[in-house]
């Protein structure tokens, strides 16, 4: 299972973007060893460098979700070593015995949480992450009017790069770039403003819950998944993960992590061989989600050998954590309709602001066969107006909304999902009527 990243946007010869960290003032920060952070939680803002990346790459993100499939589309990466002046390779996961080198990617626990990030002052200097050099070499931090600009962004990726944003800043955020135009100032979103005045920003951010939660967690194979290898990854969670464990052979055990993906697990069926299997889950707090309660899936028909696809989500029924008792319908994460043509959508809001929202579209195959195309139509439950749209061709006439697939994402695999998103001006009510066609 890879870790890919896209691309950082390249400003000049070089990517731009950052902040300083106070005590980053000269050569000395980097002789200094590694201090252990508080990588649980922050609980008063942080400040640290900003970088922005273009996406998470392919299959996968360094939590172990593919973009296309992720809650929100704004998201960030957060440093997997506090190492400065040391840009070596080190293992991953960090093993115990060098626990004094973690950053706040904690070996993938602070997957899946929500961070809310504040923009501050830009650098009129250079700030290019150089190794072994002072941010903010030769200028000044300066405010404009995009200080105190505010986005809610959800921890999805990992950064491990040899550079002094990703090692010497332990509080140093990587910032999906598309999320740059959706930061909120004074009630509306920033547009193209933020990114076009970037030039190396301060933030500031602080771990926050799971905006506006609704249903229940989401659960999917990983590529290569079989019945003697059932990689799944949880999502759509209330509080982050901080661990799985699968009921087999009539006991309870803890599911091995895959690698440092926080949101990967490794599970057993319930019987030697079997496609069934049942978990629990723990969240951040390290306390099982919804008192304990027990989900039972089974590997689908289209991962028969082995799932082809990056990600197959699954449906599942829920129990009262009997392991292996009786079991019941599970309830559906938020608005959803039976499939008309063998999809079915459900919408989440993701995040919200002072005249305006964003919200994620998830699309599943319910059929047996992958689908060439789809199609979500819905309505607005009042005087919402649609601002923008992502991973869809989405359309407005009057209180109605249209979304077809973009030429990337209209194949779905039996049992798969993909998911589309959109900004939306008018008060945080999710759409109605929610309908989805397949073919």
């Amino acid at each position: 299972m890879g870790r890919s990243r896209g691309t950082r946007l390249v400003l000049g010869a070089r990517v731009l973007a950052a902040t300083a960290f106070a005590a980053v003032v000269g050569l000395l920060l980097f002789q200094t060893p590694a201090a252990a952070l508080d990588v649980a939680g922050t609980p008063s803002p942080v400040t640290g460098n900003a970088t922005y990346f273009s996406g998470l790459g392919a299959p996968y993100g360094g939590c172990g979700m593919p973009q296309a499939n992720l809650d929100s589309q704004d998201f960030v990466a957060l440093n997997v070593f506090n190492t400065p002046g040391d840009y070596a390779t080190h293992p991953r996961p960090v093993p115990a015995s060098q626990s004094g080198i973690l950053g706040m990617f904690d070996n993938g626990l602070n997957c899946d949480r929500y961070v809310q990030v504040t923009i501050g002052d830009y650098c009129t200097g250079t700030n290019d992450g150089a190794q072994s050099q002072p941010f903010c070499r030769n200028g000044s931090w300066v405010g404009d009017r995009y200080n105190g600009a505010t986005l809610t962004m959800l921890v999805a990726d990992s950064c491990a790069d040899s550079n002094a944003w990703c090692r010497d800043d332990p509080h140093h955020l990587d910032l999906h770039q598309d999320s740059l135009s959706r930061f909120v100032s004074n009630g509306a979103p920033v547009g193209s403003g933020l990114a076009d005045h970037w030039n190396n920003r301060h933030i500031s951010w602080q771990f926050v819950p799971t905006p506006n939660y609704t249903g229940d967690i989401q659960i999917g194979f990983l590529q290569g998944a079989q019945t003697w290898w059932g990689a799944t990854a949880i999502s759509h969670l209330p509080n982050g993960i901080h661990g799985v464990q699968y009921y087999a052979n009539g006991a309870w055990t803890n599911a091995v992590m895959d690698g440092d993906m926080g949101q990967a697990y490794v599970l057993s069926p319930t019987t030697s061989g079997g496609s069934q299997f049942q978990i629990r889950v723990l969240d951040a707090d390290d306390t099982l989600v919804n008192n304990g309660r027990v989900y039972t899936f089974s590997l689908p028909a289209s991962c028969s050998g082995q799932c082809s696809a990056p990600y197959t989500q699954v449906s599942y029924t829920t129990g009262d954590g009997g392991g292996g008792g009786t079991t019941t319908t599970t309830p559906p994460p938020s608005s959803t309709t039976p499939p008309p043509g063998g999809c079915t959508a459900t919408e989440s809001i993701t995040s919200t602001w002072s005249g305006g929202f964003q919200a994620s579209v998830t699309v599943t195959n319910t059929g047996t066969t992958p689908t060439t195309s789809w199609t979500v139509d819905g309505a607005f439950p009042g005087s919402q107006t649609l601002v923008n749209s992502w991973n869809a061709t989405v359309t407005q006439s009057g209180a109605r909304l249209s979304a077809r697939n973009a030429g990337y994402n209209g194949t779905i695999a039996a049992g798969g999902s993909t998911s589309w998103g959109m900004t939306v001006n008018g008060a945080d009510q999710a759409l109605t009527n929610l309908t989805c066609r397949a073919a």
